[in-house]
């Protein structure tokens, strides 16, 4: 299991602690303060938690608001993967049958995914044959494939993925179901996060303290193929690396993300209420290029 990585409060760095602004750099106060401007002035409900990796600059903005998890729960699930790869219950080349089938969690009923509700077609045109669970892991966090999620949840077993995100004590992601269970959704069984949950298994992510260094590793590389990149990419230099995962529906738009280049940081960004995606993604662009100078 996984080293436990546990917040409690609102921590925040004492004045005396923070390190004077590299030269032409913006002091942090300034940037956090801008960044709370833009926030209050788009009239959207944003959680904010952000921390730059040699733990000198933090701030938490709403982080412990819940909001609806969309795709960013799937992080979650890949890390449940590695880690019963490292206990030995899988392999990641291991295949698995495709099929379009899943149980409602509310009766056990069965639904299918529909195609145009998701975000990629590959895996539906591998039904009837199999796939390795990497190249599912991979469809699932670069193009937010929910049919990958829902085989992979299948696997693992959503109790062990629950199990899991509470031993690296990220109790604001709440993972409860596969993705489309609408049966579930009627009776408000959702996925959540808080801002603060989403960073915790980030964090560890990026510390190499989810799961193991190499597993770590390995879920960092593929998160920076991610191909959704209008959000916290879009406020960074061009060509920095991020590795992030979104996560979109109705007026709600999330990006959370582990940022490497010249200040290397954990980012969360939640939204609510935007009604056009484009907005919301300037948003974040806009939030990210404010609190990263």
């Amino acid at each position: 299991m996984a080293m436990m990585v546990m917040f409690s409060g609102t921590p925040q760095i004492p004045k005396e602690a923070a390190p004077a602004a590299p030269l032409g750099r913006t002091p942090f106060p300034d940037r956090r303060a801008s960044a709370e401007r833009i926030i209050v002035d788009s009239g959207a409900e944003v959680a904010v938690a952000y921390r730059s990796i040699d733990g000198s600059e933090e701030w938490w903005y709403e982080a412990d608001k819940v909001f609806h998890a969309a795709s960013t729960m799937k992080v979650g699930v890949m890390v449940e993967l590695f880690r019963q790869e490292k206990a030995k219950l899988l392999r990641l080349t291991d295949q698995i049958e495709i099929r379009n089938e899943f149980k409602s969690v509310v009766d056990g009923s069965l639904y299918s995914m529909e195609f145009e509700k998701d975000s990629d077609d590959t895996v539906y045109r591998n039904i009837g044959k199999s796939m390795t669970l990497e190249a599912l892991n991979f469809q699932m966090i670069t193009v937010s494939s929910n049919f990958a999620t829902n085989l992979l949840i299948d696997r693992l077993g959503v109790k062990n993925v629950r199990a899991t995100l509470e031993g690296l004590g990220a109790h604001g992601l709440e993972v409860r179901r596969g993705v489309e269970d609408q049966k579930a959704f009627d009776q408000g069984i959702i996925n959540e996060t808080t801002a603060r949950g989403l960073f915790v298994v980030l964090n560890a992510i990026a510390r190499g303290q989810a799961v193991s260094a190499s597993a770590s590793a390995r879920m960092v590389e593929v998160m920076a193929e991610q191909k959704f990149r209008d959000g916290i990419p879009m406020g960074l230099p061009e060509g920095t690396k991020v590795a992030h995962k979104t996560g979109t529906i109705t007026r709600i738009h999330h990006d959370a993300g582990i940022v490497y280049g010249q200040y290397p940081c954990v980012l969360v960004v939640l939204t609510r209420g935007i009604e056009k995606e484009a907005d919301s993604d300037a948003l974040i662009a806009r939030l990210t290029k404010a609190l990263l100078g």
